[in-house]
């Protein structure tokens, strides 16, 4: 029996080809994909395409296109049995890690891959990237939301950008990789499927945050600007969740948390966690009554807080479910 793979394309480098009249780089036709990658014809695969409204450089993605893509993905999920979403490598950890909570339940593959050079030209990644990606999701051993990039298998929420000039642009510094491709690909990590759960779409993520990254002689005008500036606000404190132990920022912190603000502490370190009292300067956060959001990348944690507040919920029970893991974006 064939399995039914769909293409999402959102733009990004991954879909640039060169056009020989003008020799410039301009969007691919996918009506073409299977005779610029004639490796993708398989009688085991049925391969189909669809883009969403208008293509976009990842710079420019929004909560409102991450909606637009999982619409896609809710309307055919019944008729395939897995997706690969084609996407600019810019932004795509915090697409991947949005998707992994708006998701609920899923039983599928979602693979993001995208390239570092257009698929048109002569040294691209782009190939090797999308045949292995469509291969994974194809193979009914994964079942939830991943990247894919230079051979090796990402779980979505832990996955951060490290390089622009590499072709191993991605890294999961807190969690070890699911595959790694080869002459076979040597699945490491297969996660079961939910029996009896339908999947749940949620599509409400809030915009109302911001990211507050400390340095030294950081103004306290200036934190307390970003920390008046939305509902919830991640901070990317130094090492192991340490700040400045200056009086006037524990208070303004515990200020900002009795009016109502939601803020969770991450460290600004790729690789390591944010612990409560390990240091006297992890004493700001633990007196005013701020999160730990553990060994969450920023991408995970900032995600996870626009779904949380699109939820509705009481900000209690944000922030009990910010220090749970949910879809295993923190180690337990």
């Amino acid at each position: 029996m064939k399995q039914k793979i769909l293409l999402v394309y959102t733009g990004g480098t991954i879909g640039m080809v060169k056009d020989k009249i003008k020799n410039t780089l301009v969007p691919f036709n996918f009506d073409g994909l299977l005779k610029a990658i004639p490796e993708l014809k398989s009688d085991e695969l049925d391969l189909e395409n669809v883009s969403i409204k208008s293509p976009i450089d990842s710079s420019n993605m929004h909560p409102n296109i991450w909606v637009e893509i999982v619409e896609i993905i809710e309307t055919n999920y019944a008729n395939y049995d897995g997706f690969v979403i084609l996407h600019g490598t810019d932004t795509m950890a915090y697409t991947a890690s949005a998707f992994s909570f708006m998701l609920e339940n899923l039983n599928k593959a979602i693979i993001f891959t995208g390239s570092q050079i257009p698929i048109g030209a002569r040294r691209s990644d782009a190939k090797e990237n999308l045949i292995t990606a469509v291969e994974i999701a194809a193979s009914g051993k994964v079942n939830e939301v991943c990247i894919y990039f230079e051979d090796q298998l990402y779980k979505a929420n832990r996955t951060v950008k490290v390089n622009t000039e590499h072709f191993e642009a991605f890294e999961s510094p807190n969690y070890p990789i699911l595959a790694e491709a080869g002459v076979t690909i040597k699945y490491k990590s297969v996660l079961q499927k939910k029996q009896n759960q339908g999947l749940i779409v949620h599509k409400n993520c809030s915009d109302d945050v911001a990211i507050l990254k400390l340095f030294p002689g950081i103004k306290l005008a200036i934190i307390r600007s970003i920390l008046n500036s939305a509902k919830g606000i991640i901070i990317e404190s130094f090492g192991a969740g340490n700040a400045s132990t200056n009086t006037e920022f524990t208070l303004l912190l515990s200020q900002k948390i009795q009016e109502g603000k939601i803020i969770m502490n991450i460290s600004q370190c790729l690789h390591g966690k944010a612990v409560r009292g390990q240091y006297e300067t992890n004493e700001p956060f633990e007196k005013a009554g701020v999160i730990c959001g553990k060994d969450m990348t920023t991408e995970s944690a900032i995600t996870k807080l626009m779904f949380l507040l699109g939820l509705g919920l009481t900000d209690d029970e944000i922030k009990a479910q910010l220090q749970t893991n949910l879809r295993g974006e923190i180690t337990n």
